[in-house]
């Protein structure tokens, strides 16, 4: 009857998705937790550079906490806007 392939579809299946499955998981295994970005546009290749320009270790990543742990002598940027700070 037609209920027997489903047993062959079954291993079809899982032999089909294990190269996508381990690929996710060899990305995140090689790249610190975090997927392969992928740059199909200008703008994101640009974006992928200045991360990898900002994380200071040449990786883009790496990630920072926030505005306050970026080195803007070490990476090159300058700014003349003075934060004021809340006290």
């Amino acid at each position: 009857m037609w209920y027997e392939i489903l047993p062959g579809m079954a291993v079809m299946g899982v032999c089909l998705s294990i190269p996508g499955l381990s690929t996710l998981y060899m990305h995140r295994w090689c790249n610190g937790g975090k997927e392969k970005r992928i740059a199909r546009y200008p703008f994101q290749w640009t974006l992928m550079e200045r991360d990898r320009r900002i994380s200071g270790v040449n990786k883009y990543y790496v990630s920072k906490a926030g505005q306050e742990s970026v080195d803007l002598e070490k990476s090159g940027l300058k700014t003349s806007l003075k934060i004021k700070s809340s006290s």
